[in-house]
Parts: structure tokens; C-alpha cells; sequence
């Protein structure tokens, strides 16, 4: 059974940084916006990293927790998970570094949530972040090379998120999860992200419903991260062909940040969409008391997509309830 059950975990508080042409998009308030790409450093690694050194610095300045914070998680799309390494070496805080591609915050959560669970900790951050020049040209091709895209491909997000996961009760619990497991549909093309991760996501989400005998009904949203347009519906799609299940209160986080008028392709992509659309959208809705997090992420890199091998996937599950 890859489901959990949490009776006392909570989301004590989040932070956000944006990028540029994020914060002109649908949701354009957050915590803080970049003006451009490289935010006063001189490469954009550099700037990323700044990026998650802000958001620690403000969880911990505006909560007054200090050295109360027992552990960090936290990764990103860098190689290594560079950016997140070279941001958390300032604060010695012992350091989990974790990655699942774009869905590594809901994993991030879901680690937090059992070490809290069992008393092991009582407070902890999970953090991540992506900028649109550093992994870009990473898993596609540098922008400067002005490669055409086709119409399936995502726009990774720039942006960085943490977020306080606690014993001390809160309006927000962690009420419970569900580890996925890795898929491979024998999906190639690195440019349809949507095509190779909404399986994962649809097998989640299902082990999620039965193991813990719900309906899909039971949740005000379900909310998975980052489809895209093209994804959501190949997801609809595979639901209702392969479980018979016809999914209503849905959105994805990738078609939530951008405008269409932005061009940005089948929309959003990146470790920092879920939790930018979380934060900054889905919890400011109070008619949404019981929502699902579906965070879905492309275990490829660019050696193996070179090697014309297949992309699994993986998706994790997070359930969260507003208490008030």
C-alpha cells in the first residue's frame, strides 16, 4: 500500500518568487518578482540560486524560527541538484536532497510529513525551484540557439517555493499521500512532456482513490502539475478509456500561470508550477477545503533522450485540507 495517512501534520507557511513573465501571467501576485533573468547575479545559476536562498531566508526571518527548523528537502532540475546544494550550504541545517524531476515538492512534502508524523522532527522546509534559461538548455536546447518547438512542448517555469511543513496546527493539513510508481509507456519525444507523464499521473491518483476508498468526487480540485493544455486532456482521456472515471473538478497547473497570449506553447512546466499555482491560487479559493496535489515529473536527461531510449515518469499525491 504506497498510501499514508497524516493526523498531525500542517503547512505552517510558503514563500514565493516568480519570474519575470510569470508574474505577468494569470496569477501575477506572489511573495516576490524577478525583473529579469539573471536578478543581479551575473550568470542565471547564480541566480537561481538566490532565488532559494530568499525564499529560506524570508520562511525563516517572518515565522521567527531560526534554529527551530530541524531539516531542509528540497531539489531541483540542475544537474546534482546543484542550485539547491549551493543554497542551502549557508544556513547549517542538516539537508535532504531529493529529486523527481517536477514532481520533487510533493516528494519533498511527503518525506516531511513522515518524519513529523512519527516525532522524529517537528519542523522542516521543502523547497525547490527552476529558471527557464538553466533548464532549457538542459533538456531541450539553449534559447540562444532558437531551435523551433513544437506546439506539445511546456515552457519551464522560473520561480522558486518553500514551504514550512510543522507539528503546530494550522489552517492547512497534510491529511495524507500516495507514493506513485514509475511508468513507461514507451514515450520518446522529450517535446510532449504531457503525453509522457499523464499515465503516471492517471496511476496515482487511482491508487490514491482506492487505497484509501474514495471517490474522485471526495476532492473540491484535484490539481496536477505540469500537463499542459495537450497533457490535461490525454489525461481526461486516459481516465475515462482505462479506469472509467470522468474527472470534473480538475485543473492543471501548467495552463494556470501563463496567458495563451504569451506563447508559451501547451503551457507551463517545471518543479516551481504546482506549487506557484498552489500557494498563489488554489488555497485563496475558499470554496477548495479538500484538494489533491498530483505532481507529475519526466525521469529523462538528455543522455538517454540522445540515445533515443523511452521517458518514464513518476507522480506523487498529496492531500491537503483548509481547516478554516
Amino acid at each position: 500500500m504506497a498510501s499514508i495517512k497524516f493526523n498531525n501534520v500542517y503547512i505552517k507557511d510558503s514563500f514565493t518568487v516568480a519570474g519575470p513573465l510569470e508574474s505577468e501571467g494569470q496569477i501575477r501576485k506572489f511573495d516576490l518578482s524577478m525583473d529579469d533573468y539573471y536578478y543581479g547575479e551575473k550568470t542565471f545559476i547564480d541566480a537561481e540560486i538566490k532565488m532559494q536562498k530568499i525564499v529560506i531566508d524570508n520562511l525563516l526571518y517572518r515565522n521567527k524560527m531560526g534554529k527551530k527548523i530541524d531539516l531542509i528537502l528540497g531539489g531541483d532540475l540542475s544537474n546534482q541538484i546543484t542550485i539547491t546544494n549551493f543554497a542551502v550550504k549557508n544556513f547549517s541545517i542538516p539537508f535532504l536532497g531529493i529529486y523527481s524531476a517536477c514532481a520533487t515538492f510533493a516528494e519533498s512534502l511527503i518525506i516531511a510529513s513522515n518524519f513529523i508524523e512519527n516525532g522524529t522532527i517537528k519542523n522542516a522546509i521543502a523547497i525547490t525551484s527552476s529558471h527557464n534559461l538553466n533548464a532549457e538548455r538542459q533538456f531541450r536546447f539553449p534559447i540562444e540557439y532558437g531551435a523551433p518547438k513544437a506546439s506539445t512542448t511546456t515552457f519551464t517555469a522560473t520561480g522558486a517555493v518553500g514551504a514550512i511543513v510543522t507539528n503546530e496546527k494550522s489552517n492547512v493539513k497534510i491529511e495524507s499521500a500516495t507514493i506513485g510508481t514509475i511508468q513507461d509507456y514507451e514515450q520518446k519525444d522529450a517535446t510532449h512532456m504531457g503525453a509522457v507523464m499523464s499515465p503516471a499521473a492517471a496511476s496515482v491518483l487511482m491508487d490514491h482513490l482506492n487505497d484509501l476508498k474514495r471517490n474522485i468526487d471526495y476532492y473540491d480540485v484535484v490539481v496536477t502539475g505540469d500537463l499542459g493544455r495537450i497533457g490535461m486532456d490525454i489525461l481526461k482521456e486516459f481516465l475515462k478509456i482505462n479506469y472509467g472515471v470522468k474527472i470534473k473538478n480538475y485543473m492543471d497547473a501548467g495552463c494556470e500561470i501563463f496567458l495563451k497570449s504569451q506563447e508559451v506553447y501547451s503551457g507551463s512546466s517545471g518543479p516551481v508550477t504546482l506549487p506557484l499555482v498552489l500557494f498563489n491560487k488554489v488555497l485563496n479559493n475558499k470554496k477548495y477545503k479538500k484538494i489533491l496535489i498530483i505532481a507529475t515529473g519526466s525521469l529523462h536527461s538528455k543522455d538517454t533522450t540522445n540515445q533515443k531510449k523511452t521517458i518514464p515518469s513518476i507522480a506523487h499525491a498529496v492531500s491537503l485540507e483548509v481547516l478554516s
